[in-house]
């Protein structure tokens, strides 16, 4: 199991920050030790970062599910900057992206996806999850879970 050194590391690296914001220690080492957690934080206080680092810092994938497209569209591009594997399925994803995301995830190179609830529900995203055992599942808006 990788430890909070590790995550600070990538958060240096990858992220260039030197530290965590309030909060954000206690939940990376929670979802680390594979403990279920909710945060409840504020718009821009490093939810992202949370779930971000633990993906970044094991080896299985990390399912984000959002319901913003825009916000998906601008996370991803960011880790990808950043050289992070990552890959969004929405209503927005052109055919041929989506079918480059379904292979980065059955051959298990990628570290986070995004995911639209309703992409979610489609069976040929649930197989393709079913059978790689996502490490964890990130619910990025309270609203989307029912």
């Amino acid at each position: 199991m990788p430890s909070l050194d590790a995550a600070l590391a990538i958060l240096k690296d990858t992220f260039g920050y030197d530290g965590f914001r309030p909060g954000q220690a206690e939940i990376v080492a929670a979802l680390m030790a594979g403990e279920n957690v909710l945060a409840v934080m504020p718009t821009g206080s490093g939810k992202s970062l949370c779930y971000q680092l633990p993906a970044l810092a094991g080896e299985s994938l990390t399912v984000v599910v959002s319901p913003l497209i825009a916000l998906m569209r601008d996370q991803v591009a960011a880790l990808r900057l950043n050289g992070v594997a990552a890959g969004a399925l929405n209503s927005a994803v052109p055919r041929a992206e989506a079918a480059e995301t379904h292979r980065q995830m059955r051959e298990g190179r990628l570290r986070l996806l995004y995911v639209s609830p309703e992409r979610l529900m489609q069976p040929d995203v649930l197989d393709g999850l079913a059978r790689l055992a996502p490490a964890r599942f990130a619910i990025d808006e309270a609203h989307c879970i029912s």
